[in-house]
């Protein structure tokens, strides 16, 4: 099985790891195939018996690389990194390289967010259209032409009815459940309720069949191990 270090003290020899069943396994130095340094994030495989680890050996190390300096010399200082878990980074990756992606998993922050700034552009577009309903004379005709209202934010909606639905596909997988479910959308009044209750639920702390925990999630640290008895 592959899993994840997620504590390890290497002093007292023991540390935990999230197995890719989203269960968490207690292992010692001693289960070590090869001694390797072992680090929060290490990826490994190992045998599972009962909650214990066995058999490990390290595949792939942990890679956190510390972030380039600004300034050069004795007063160089690290700028820090940009945020990829803020509303508006959500919205824009929804937009781009979320845009047509169904697998993996969505927090209620990416969720709402994303749906946030849409509601938003939505309002915007339909101003801006009044503006040029209103500077062509459109809204003189009797009854008012709101043509450019309706159209800005029509072909707004048409184009993020993909991404819309990818999101939701990814919320529900985060909660556990098949993207399947986003089907009762189609089911008059009480759909529609079911998939909002959906998006309120918290994540799974914890990897499942969709992929792992959504960054910017806690996850809570295991209880550490007593140093084993000799």
């Amino acid at each position: 099985m592959r899993g994840d270090v997620i504590q390890y003290d290497d002093d007292l020899g023991v540390g935990f790891i999230q197995g890719g069943d989203g269960r968490r396994y207690a292992f010692e130095k001693g289960d070590l195939r090869r001694l390797a340094p072992l680090t929060k994030g290490t990826t490994v495989e190992f045998h599972a018996v009962g909650d214990r680890a066995r058999e490990i050996f390290v595949v792939r190390a942990s890679q956190r690389p510390a972030p380039a300096p600004s300034r050069f010399g004795r007063f160089a200082v690290a700028e820090p990194a940009a945020s990829t878990t803020g509303l508006w980074s959500y919205f824009v990756r929804g937009l781009t390289a979320n845009y047509a992606s169904f697998r993996g998993r969505a927090r209620r922050k990416e969720y709402w967010g994303f749906y946030l700034f849409w509601l938003l552009a939505v309002v915007l577009l339909a101003f801006a259209g009044a503006v040029v309903d209103t500077m062509v004379g459109n809204m003189d005709a009797d009854p008012p032409r709101m043509i450019a209202t309706m159209v800005l934010p029509g072909l707004f909606v048409l184009a993020t009815i993909v991404p819309g639905i990818a999101i939701t596909v990814r919320r529900i997988h985060d909660i556990g459940l098949s993207g399947w479910f986003y089907l009762l959308i189609l089911v008059p009044w009480v759909g529609g309720l079911i998939i909002f209750v959906f998006s309120l639920i918290p994540s799974q702390k914890y990897e499942n069949k969709w992929g792992p925990v959504p960054e910017g999630i806690s996850v809570p640290e295991p209880v550490a191990l007593s140093p084993p008895v000799t």
